[in-house]
């Protein structure tokens, strides 16, 4: 193998071993001004695309100790990776998609689990992490807030018969 193509392959691998996840997209039929918004709106979400030649990454993804493509890489293929959220990349990816309608998610990994276009379709569905953590706390928060509001109700209730006493009686 020639140096360059050695130094892709070291390059894609250190991506993929950074990132916990990736997604294969086939982008035939996009001009470079579309990938350019594709590439910003990922940024904005933490997650970057490239572009790859199928059997430079197939090396690569076979030294990160991805499973068996099984022939997966035909066409032509980038790479969306990313340290954060699989959840907004994919969800960059869907809104990207309903724009445009030339970009087709082959499939992608989540910690070396593989998973196909519909998976990755109904992680773009979910709300980001913030959202869900949010709730979260909310479902925590709620039984004592209740506690809290229930233990204080005798308590006014008397306040307010007294104030309607001294009300009556003014």
């Amino acid at each position: 193998m020639r140096a360059e193509k050695q130094n892709l392959t070291k390059e894609y691998l250190v991506r993929l071993n950074a990132s916990p996840f990736f997604i294969v997209v086939d982008y035939k039929g996009l001009k470079v001004g579309p990938i350019t918004d594709l590439r910003k709106r990922l940024n904005k979400a933490g997650s970057e695309i490239h572009i790859v030649k199928n059997s430079i990454f197939r090396l690569a993804a076979k030294e990160a100790g991805v499973a068996e493509l099984n022939g997966a890489l035909t066409g032509q293929l980038a790479v969306i990776t990313g340290k954060k959220d699989v959840s907004a990349a994919a969800k960059v990816v869907k809104n990207f998609n309903a724009e445009f309608d030339k970009l087709k998610i082959k499939f992608g990994y989540l910690n070396n689990n593989r998973l196909e276009s519909p998976d990755l379709l109904a992680l773009a569905d979910l709300p980001s992490i913030e959202v869900l953590r949010s709730k979260l706390l909310g479902l925590f928060k709620a039984p004592s807030t209740k506690l809290v509001v229930l233990l204080n109700t005798p308590a006014s209730q008397l306040a307010r018969v007294l104030q309607a006493k001294a009300d009556k009686g003014a």
